[in-house]
């Protein structure tokens, strides 16, 4: 086996052209392994990373600091009321009204609006003449998403691409790689974000999705608002690093059906690639001795793409509807054709957790 062009480390595999061959020799072994380069223990068995998953005392945070010290502030407040954020109690209740939520969305109905926003960014991006095809792509990648959750929560037309600017500058400061001046600016999106849903719930514009969602009994206004903010927050990045991802496969001349070609890319190419957890106790799995207050990071792709037990994505029938949606709107000149695109290739952006691609004219390479 040819390991001279291997990732580094599991980091590293996350962008790396092609990081399969390296997740299954790490995948291997079932115990963890302490990795001295990045300074955490790895896993990467299937079975230990479910087991981890599902280990109530593998925390999503470490217990001395529930909210990162960089995002002390307004950021800080919407990230650790975030039920994803958290564990017991404070994340157990919410994550059911979120399950039942999204679980009583009608699909069809859900369609078409991702269909409806899909179509718009098309239309608006043919009328921009101006515009090329790589920023056309990465400006659809990101836009529809979320902008498709935005507009099942009831914003209007006018105001998607505000909300969809908004939950940007946000979510960039959940990455470690954040920039000073990006947790600034996240700050100030949050108060506009949570300003702006808590009008929508306010002004009685209420669609199935947000009335089932501030119905429940939640334990303070904001607690709510945070949850509705990070309905769009983790379509941002999840959700269009599989419409990317898609994408990448069609530039690589897949051409099935949208219908088929999400849920398989959400299975041999994930955007989220591993995720973190913090050991509350000491942990002895198959072996391997992880003591309390030390990290671990659990290897998704090719395991749990979505993630496992208690803290499982209840968004994934959503993003696959999302993302076949998006790519039936494509033109037929481009990516929805299976073949390269005149002009267009790829990287990934920089990221710990996420496969983003971000496409590039040739010119730029």
């Amino acid at each position: 086996m040819d390991t001279d062009h291997w990732p580094a480390d599991a980091v590293a595999a996350v962008t790396h052209p092609d990081p399969y061959p390296y997740y299954t020799a790490l995948a291997v072994d079932p115990a963890p392994r302490y990795d001295e380069r990045l300074r955490l223990w790895v896993a990467a068995h299937p079975g230990t990373v479910r087991e981890l998953l599902a280990n109530p005392d593998c925390r999503v945070r470490p217990v001395h600091e529930p909210v990162p010290a960089a995002l002390a502030g307004p950021a800080g407040d919407l990230f650790g009321a975030l039920v994803r954020m958290n564990d017991g109690a404070r994340h157990a209740a919410p994550k059911a009204v979120l399950q039942r939520a999204l679980a009583a969305l009608p699909e069809e109905a859900a369609a078409d609006v991702a269909a409806a926003v899909a179509a718009n960014m098309v239309a608006d991006q043919a009328a921009d003449k101006a515009a090329d095809t790589a920023a056309a792509l990465n400006a659809f990648v990101h836009g529809v998403p979320v902008q498709t959750v935005a507009a099942l929560l009831g914003f209007t037309d006018g105001e998607l691409p505000r909300v969809a600017a908004l939950v940007a500058r946000y979510v960039a400061c959940l990455s470690p790689l954040a920039s000073a001046s990006d947790i600034v600016a996240a700050h100030e999106a949050e108060a506009a974000l949570v300003d702006a849903l808590r009008r929508l719930v306010r002004d009685g514009r209420q669609t199935a999705l947000l009335a089932s969602v501030a119905a429940a009994p939640w334990p303070d206004e904001h607690a709510m608002l945070a949850n509705l903010a990070g309905l769009m927050t983790q379509t941002f990045e999840a959700t269009a690093g599989l419409l990317g991802n898609c994408i990448v496969a069609r530039l690589r001349g897949d051409a099935s059906d949208p219908a088929v070609l999400a849920p398989a890319v959400m299975a041999r190419d994930p955007a989220i690639h591993n995720t973190r957890r913090f050991a509350a106790g000491d942990l002895r799995i198959d072996g391997a001795h992880v003591p309390a207050g030390q990290a671990l990071l659990l290897v998704l792709a090719g395991a749990a793409p979505f993630g496992d037990g208690r803290h499982a994505c209840p968004g994934q029938a959503l993003a696959r509807i999302i993302a076949t949606q998006a790519l039936h709107a494509l033109p037929a000149s481009g990516p929805q054709a299976a073949g390269p695109v005149p002009g267009v290739t790829w990287r990934y952006r920089p990221s710990v957790n996420a496969r983003m691609p971000v496409f590039i004219g040739e010119s730029k390479r």
